[in-house]
């Protein structure tokens, strides 16, 4: 595998300007419509920043932000599909990073919602990226306070909605998926919103790892991963998951336009082997 790929596709944090002192790709505030993945699940965020909404009569559950200023556009795209902000109940992240995770406190503020996450990263949104082991030392977002810890195999319950928490340590300490069923015409699609076992430039994995057991983790993230039956699965990237190579805005909606089980298995074994590589040069250094 050539380096030049190997650095792209452990770059989720790799960019072109800098704010709040960290690289941010310009792609991570470039506006995208919102649109339907499958059933209750819609995508609300930015061209590359994935935020998700998943809906219910009881209310809906909101998965990641964008950057700080990002609360306007989410709005909008929720909007722009015929739902309200307000009525977001439950608050989730899937990595406790500042790109994805510095407009939780002030949706939590309007909408009311509760804050759940894993023990790892319900510690970092609360000192707002503070004590992160990679990108922390000092606040990178406006600290949120956490309701309920997340554990694997929970099941998260709101109106016709049932979402199991999957762990998937590595990116962050509490790095979470989480999957669901849909059915739609008869048939059921098992949807995975996957947290993927990127590498960040910089991080430390075996010798003086970033944190204790940083590379078992990641290898257990790896193999629990490719043993998942997935039919649809997006993630915290666009750009991870190949959003723009199968979706296009204004395209019709059709519940098998994000089919992709042998994608899935591709790219987790792409980013396995990217991980095997930063683990042989730090064993050689």
């Amino acid at each position: 595998m050539k380096a030049t790929f190997l650095v792209k596709l452990m770059a989720c944090c790799v960019s072109l300007t800098a704010v709040n002192g960290f690289a941010q790709n310009e792609d991570w505030t470039r506006p995208l419509p919102g649109f339907r993945v499958i059933g209750n699940l819609y995508g609300v965020g930015t061209y590359d920043l994935s935020v998700f909404l998943l809906t219910s009569d009881a209310g809906h559950i909101l998965i990641n932000t964008g950057l700080e200023d990002s609360t306007a556009q989410i709005r909008a795209n929720i909007e722009a599909l015929g739902f309200r902000l307000e009525d977001v109940e439950i608050l989730l992240t899937q990595q406790a990073h500042w790109d994805h995770t510095a407009a939780l406190a002030e949706i939590q503020q309007i909408s009311g919602a509760r804050m759940l996450a894993t023990q790892d990263d319900a510690r970092v949104l609360e000192d707002g990226g503070f004590s992160d082991a990679h990108f922390g030392g000092r606040q990178t977002f406006k600290p949120i306070s956490v309701d309920r810890i997340l554990q694997q195999d929970d099941v998260i319950e709101l109106g016709a909605i049932r979402l199991t928490v999957h762990e998937h340590p590595g990116h962050t300490e509490g790095s979470s998926s989480y999957s669901m069923v849909v059915n739609e015409n008869g048939r059921d699609y098992k949807v995975l919103i996957a947290n993927m076992g990127t590498v960040n430039p910089g991080k430390r994995l075996a010798v003086d790892p970033t944190y204790p057991g940083a590379a078992a983790d990641f290898a257990y993230t790896y193999t629990n991963q490719k043993q998942m039956d997935v039919d649809v699965w997006v993630a915290a990237h666009a750009s991870q998951y190949g959003l723009h190579d199968k979706w296009q805005a204004g395209q019709a909606y059709s519940p098998d336009t994000f089919v992709d089980p042998d994608g899935f298995v591709a790219a987790v074994e792409r980013l396995e082997q990217a991980f095997l590589a930063v683990l042989a040069a730090e064993r050689v250094h």
